[in-house]
């Protein structure tokens, strides 16, 4: 049996996505209304970190003919337009994946001077028409709020990946974590009817096994902590045990102050 968040792993996932008789969406198929077929699976990548292996996910994805959309930081580790363009001639979609209530501490005007920048540098390496707020678990802030003030339609945005989703037809599923459960998620929770579906999926191969079944519209989010080699692997799990007792500290917090 193969690591779980490897590339080989994620060959795994790739081979049963091209097999499995979904149509294959992007987030720009989708709200394109482009989903012809019964059964669809959105499939999107957000790079937080390691753009390097966001684009080793792209050419394995072109290998087995999927096309996917990849939300990028702006930050300097991960705005790399090399690697930008190199995904986007792949044919996968790129979108901004902004954060400017953080950057900008709460304050939403100097928030959407932000987004204003750094879409306009994006969209300088390639087209951009969807976005997807970062979720920070250690800011206060929901960058997905600046649209209580803001239309992102303004900007020639024709979709939010969270906020313009019907998520009640769609089981949304997240490897933020480094886990496929929700134990350890602080913002990257989707409220809808499928609580105990995923209860139960923990792992890549519980993915897979969800594939065989088709019984379900799937939205299938990853990041590239997906690695080689066995070290790399167990060296990236420890870190991400480290980090996740903390997130656990958080929701229990939350949980706490909002029972008071």
């Amino acid at each position: 049996m193969k690591l779980d968040f490897t590339f080989a792993k994620f060959q795994e996932l790739c081979d049963e996505l091209s097999n499995s008789g979904y149509e294959i969406l992007t987030v720009r198929d989708y709200l394109q209304g482009n989903n012809k077929q019964k059964g669809f699976i959105i499939l999107r990548h957000d790079i937080d970190v390691k753009p390097e292996r966001g684009l080793k996910m792209a050419e394995i994805e072109n290998e087995h003919g999927i096309r996917s959309t990849y939300y990028i930081r702006m930050t300097k580790e991960v705005f790399k337009p090399i690697i930008i363009r190199k995904i986007a001639e792949m044919g996968h979609e790129i979108g901004y994946h902004y954060e400017t209530l953080d950057k900008a501490k709460g304050d939403k005007n100097k928030a959407i001077e932000i987004f204003e920048q750094e879409l306009t540098r994006i969209r300088e390496i390639c087209d951009v028409d969807t976005i997807c707020a970062h979720g920070n678990s250690l800011t206060p802030w929901d960058n997905r709020s600046l649209w209580d003030y803001y239309n992102f339609k303004d900007y020639g945005i024709i979709g939010d990946a969270y906020l313009s989703i019907n998520f009640e037809r769609i089981l949304y599923l997240s490897d933020t974590g480094r886990t496929w459960g929700n134990r350890y998620k602080v913002k990257d929770i989707i409220s809808n009817s499928y609580i105990d579906i995923l209860s139960k999926i923990r792992t890549t191969d519980d993915i897979i096994g969800l594939l065989k079944q088709k019984k379900y519209n799937l939205y299938l989010l990853s990041h590239p902590w997906w690695s080689d080699g066995y070290t790399t692997c167990l060296k990236e799990f420890f870190l991400q045990n480290v980090k996740n007792v903390g997130k656990r500290g958080i929701i229990i917090y939350r949980h706490l102050r909002d029972k008071l």
